[in-house]
């Protein structure tokens, strides 16, 4: 696999990706690979959530990592001063790596991504499904039955179908 961004995820897009049971949609994306901080590996507490996440590991869908180096560790520290720890990480480990972050949070978290990344290093779980779509990974129906799953877990998207977006 050739990979061209590297996308640091929180817990919230990780266990959205868990409930509809595609994690290793994340793998699939050919043109990026998925790290997850030991902070947020730490966030996933629900066993089975728990046992999902280790077995992408196992499996290669996912690969963890830790902040690396002092700079990364000193803005993490900040950060911390604002937003969770999850959220700080991948942060401060996408700001230093120039990565993407992958991350469903609003708030001071959103505020800080953009800020310190850009809008277009922000990805959230319908943007990473619209991708799918468009690599030809999963269907619009598909993408729309995991929307209708997630509703039920409390993360609503504010459209009605992935038809009536572009792909990405």
């Amino acid at each position: 696999m050739t990979t061209t961004q590297t996308v640091v995820t929180d817990a919230n897009v990780l266990i959205n990706f868990i409930h509809i049971q595609q994690l290793d949609l994340l793998n699939r994306l050919n043109d990026q690979g998925f790290i997850v901080p030991q902070h947020v590996i730490d966030e996933i507490t629900w066993d089975n959530q728990a046992k999902a996440l280790s077995l992408a590991f196992e499996e290669g869908h996912l690969h963890p990592c830790d902040l690396d180096d002092d700079e990364t560790e000193d803005l993490y520290n900040s950060l911390r001063s604002f937003i969770e720890a999850g959220e700080a990480a991948c942060i401060a480990i996408a700001h230093m790596r120039d990565c993407a972050v992958a991350t469903d949070e609003k708030g001071d978290a959103e505020r800080i991504a953009t800020e310190l990344l850009g809008k277009k290093r922000l990805l959230r779980t319908e943007s990473i499904l619209r991708q799918c779509i468009a690599a030809g990974l999963i269907t619009v129906p598909e993408a729309d039955a995991f929307k209708a799953t997630l509703a039920t877990k409390r993360y609503a998207m504010k459209f009605a179908s992935f038809a009536d977006l572009e792909t990405a």
